[in-house]
């Protein structure tokens, strides 16, 4: 009898934390872990960040695997210029990309000569870098280092490839993109590395419930290219101290 009521009370506890873990999951926040070089020098692989899921409001995408049980938003929030967002990609309302919101609804966005414009005006950046080496998938490339004045009150770090012959790069000149209603526009900071809303077959413009959350902090990082988190007597050289519970801009 000891037994029996031991593994039933072991499985009522075990079924509360599943229950509390979705709550907080769907409706506070979540983790997620940054596998690719987009978002540098923002973020990079290896990051596991937080992402409050309360900042835009809740839609079907907040709750795992999407199930339709509503249509639209509810205790919605309009999302700002230069958040960094997670969103499901409208090419198959599953996979989570993460981005910088570039583009509100009815905003033009366009690059000219590798200087990007919204609504025709030119965002200013000024370079902070030159010859920084990043990674661009599993290859490095050299690039410039800019600090971007998104809004007013918001300014972050994006870089450019160094030298480029190509006048076709969509980060040098691109097509005038004019954001739908309801929808927003995404870039990546590592913008010539980035599969994002310049890419409409792939990505294109995001709607307003395709949202997941905004993200807050890095809390944890680590270089996987030194060693693997279980590879202990590296990790004073693959965890990236430095970047423990930094805010993300």
């Amino acid at each position: 009898m000891f037994n029996k009521n031991f593994f039933i009370e072991n499985t009522k506890t075990l079924f509360y934390a599943l229950i509390i873990a979705v709550i907080i999951r769907s409706f506070l926040i979540q983790p997620f872990y940054i596998p690719s070089s987009s978002m540098e020098p923002s973020l990079l692989v290896g990051d596991r960040i937080f992402v409050t899921k309360y900042t835009y409001g809740y839609s079907n995408h907040s709750f795992p695997f999407s199930p339709p049980i509503f249509k639209g938003r509810i205790l919605s929030n309009n999302p700002k210029r230069g958040d960094v967002v997670v969103f499901k990609t409208p090419s198959d309302n599953r996979t989570d990309f993460i981005k910088r919101l570039i583009g509100l609804p009815g905003d033009k966005i366009q690059f000219i000569d590798s200087n990007l414009y919204i609504n025709s005006n030119e965002v200013l950046k000024s370079r902070i870098s030159k010859n920084d080496i990043i990674y661009c998938g599993n290859r490095t490339i050299n690039v410039n280092t800019f600090e971007e004045v998104i809004t007013k009150n918001k300014k972050h770090n994006s870089t450019y490839f160094k030298n480029t012959n190509n006048k076709d790069n969509v980060s040098i000149n691109s097509d005038a993109f004019i954001v739908p209603k309801d929808h927003y526009f995404f870039l990546g900071d590592n913008r010539d590395c980035s599969r994002d809303s310049r890419y409409l077959s792939s990505v294109g413009y995001v709607h307003q419930d395709n949202l997941v959350g905004k993200a807050r902090f890095i809390f944890f990082s680590s270089d996987r290219s030194i060693g693997s988190i279980f590879s202990f007597w590296k990790w004073n050289k693959s965890l990236r101290f430095d970047r423990f519970f930094t805010k993300i801009n």
